[in-house]
């Protein structure tokens, strides 16, 4: 059931939405990344992905997978939380 309350979802606002998400998501790991000392040429060789890949994640340009997302996860040691929609260091 959708509350009265809800907003209205529109293409725009979905659109919005996923753009400061990946914004949001792309600095955390940034800031993981560099907590753990890594630049972002040693970080995607180890991942076995390009650099610029790397590069427009962390400034949210592209959009990634879930799939990168673990692997993010796994490299840089980091659990992923889906109940609380936040990366835990």
């Amino acid at each position: 059931m959708i509350s009265k309350n809800a907003k209205e979802v529109t293409s725009e606002n979905v659109e919005n939405y996923l753009h400061d998400s990946r914004i949001r998501i792309g600095e955390e790991i940034r800031n993981i990344r560099e907590e753990k000392g890594y630049s972002q040429g040693q970080l995607a060789d180890i991942m076995k992905v390009s650099r610029t890949t790397i590069s427009k994640i962390e400034n949210g340009k592209f959009n990634f997978s879930i799939d990168y997302l673990s692997k993010f996860s796994l490299f840089l040691d980091f659990n992923i939380s889906i109940s609380t929609i936040n990366i835990i260091k």
